[in-house]
Formats: structure tokens, C-alpha cells, sequence
């Protein structure tokens, strides 16, 4: 199964309450912190959230 490495790399402040709950479900605390996700329907749902504050690569 492939993984995606999805990366902050804008802050969560000043954003709604449920797109920072979808920040810190993704596992991802701090900015340019970098995290592996397995990918699947829900983790690009919770990517297309806040697509505007991460970036993402297909390992």
C-alpha cells in the first residue's frame, strides 16, 4: 500500500476549530513537522480539509 508524507506548512491559527482537530488527527503538532499516512479514502478527505495549510508526496 502506498504512503503519503504530508508535511505543515502553514500555522493553524486564526483557523476554524475542525480544520485544527483535522491537523492534529493527521498527527502533525508543529509547523514543518513531516508525518507518513497510509494512503486511503479517509486520510485524503482529512487532506482535502486543509489542503491550504499542508503539502503532500506520494512515497
Amino acid at each position: 500500500m502506498a504512503k503519503l508524507q504530508i508535511t505543515l506548512n502553514k500555522s493553524v491559527i486564526g483557523t476554524k476549530p475542525n480544520q485544527r482537530k483535522v491537523v492534529e488527527a493527521l498527527g502533525l503538532r508543529k509547523l514543518n513537522q513531516t508525518v507518513e499516512q497510509a494512503d486511503n479514502a479517509a486520510i485524503r478527505g482529512m487532506i482535502t480539509k486543509v489542503a491550504h495549510l499542508v503539502t503532500v508526496k506520494e512515497i
